[in-house]
């Protein structure tokens, strides 16, 4: 080969990049060895039985619980008797409810100590929101009516009225408060919710009631009301002469219940429109001749 074409190409110093030493040995451009990781760097000890360990504390656990529960049985055989008895009576109960499709409503209103249901942004259609709530705040009013008589009377008792008074005004109060819930504005609650007409009837009935007790009570004639129990017109002109503390309080609670009279006539006549535009009127009629026929045959 190298006569044929010559002279080797590598043995010319010039051409042969290796030749004369110009790269530095091979040995010298190694870079330094890893060091070794120790044999058990990634060995994890898991132990094969901890399967086995678990299961046999949860049976120990399991005894112990059996244990206990038969130790409160010889302690208090009575109270875990009645305590059972108690828990088979809220299952049958709850059950019976279910059953027969009765909703069991959680108390929240007021937040501070409730007393009744009541969530009108979740339960009232949202056409229906700005009347609930107008009644509300009528229901409201009355409270406050009737809580301000309270204060009133109290007044006039400390000033020589006499205690019977103050306790009629407190008689007004535990039975007017409860009564306008149960009697009107519960039934437009439910009937606002269901958008039953037979209910929208049961309201109409005794909120005219309710309408004729403010403006009543905003005059408060001597008959039935026993002395100065109200704080009407009437009662106000005769405790100013009396007293102009007195007379104060009473013309105060004048202005609240007349304040409640018209806020409680405007609701009457929201409703009422609604009632007869969306045909519940008829719809009342028809439930009402269905009821008359059936406790007729």
């Amino acid at each position: 080969m190298a006569g044929r074409h010559g002279r080797n190409g590598f043995d010319d110093d010039n051409v042969n990049p290796f030749a004369g030493g110009s790269v530095p040995p091979a040995t010298n451009s190694r870079l330094s060895p890893l060091s070794h990781e120790p044999a058990d760097f990634y060995n994890v000890d898991i132990p094969l039985d901890s399967t086995k360990d678990l299961k046999k504390k949860e049976k120990e656990l399991q005894a112990m619980e059996a244990e206990l529960n038969k130790r409160e049985r010889n302690s208090f055989p009575g109270l875990l008797s009645l305590i059972s008895i108690e828990k088979s009576i809220s299952l049958y109960v709850y059950v019976v409810l279910t059953l027969t499709g009765i909703v069991i409503e959680e108390k929240n209103w007021p937040p501070f100590f409730p007393l009744i249901h009541h969530n009108i942004s979740n339960e009232i259609p949202i056409h229906l929101q700005r009347m609930q709530y107008l009644a509300f705040s009528s229901f409201l009013g009355l409270v406050g009516c009737l809580f301000w008589n309270i204060i009133a009377t109290t007044t006039a008792w400390i000033k020589g009225d006499g205690v019977m008074i103050w306790l009629l005004a407190i008689i007004y109060f535990i039975s007017g408060v409860p009564g306008a819930y149960v009697l009107w504005y519960r039934p437009l609650y439910n009937a606002m919710r269901t958008e039953s007409a037979l209910k929208f009837g049961w309201f109409f009935l005794f909120y005219i009631l309710h309408i004729i007790f403010c403006v009543w009570s905003a005059v408060s004639p001597p008959f039935p009301f026993k002395g100065n129990s109200f704080t009407g017109i009437l009662p106000a002109i005769d405790a100013i002469g009396k007293s102009a503390i007195v007379g104060i309080f009473y013309f105060v609670g004048f202005g609240l219940f007349c304040l409640e009279s018209l806020l409680s006539i405007g609701v009457i006549q929201q409703v009422y429109m609604y009632f007869r535009g969306s045909g519940k009127a008829a719809e009342m009629k028809q439930e009402a001749a269905r009821s008359a026929l059936s406790s007729a045959f």
